[in-house]
């Protein structure tokens, strides 16, 4: 991910850059396969859990998992137009 902008440049800049790096993300699949995805890989996590024993940010690991779905919820939403 390239979002590096020069000092000098606006702050716009940056949330464009941003922009890009996000939409080139999300091209590569529909926001439905991205949470799809991110529930394998939290369900396979969990599941971990009873071998690796208990993560001590386990919360914290969930709020970013929530915070991921959300995100792919909101990107859904705009590609809706809703």
């Amino acid at each position: 991910m390239n979002t590096e902008t020069h000092a000098s440049e606006s702050p716009d800049s940056k949330w464009i850059a941003y922009g890009r790096e996000v939409a080139a993300l999300l091209s590569s699949s529909s926001a439905e396969s991205w949470t799809n995805e991110l529930w394998t890989m939290f369900s396979g996590f969990m599941l971990a859990q009873n071998e690796m024993g208990r993560a001590e940010n386990l919360s914290n690991t969930y709020f970013s998992f929530k915070e991921l779905l959300e995100f792919f919820e909101k990107v859904e939403g705009i590609r809706k137009g809703e």
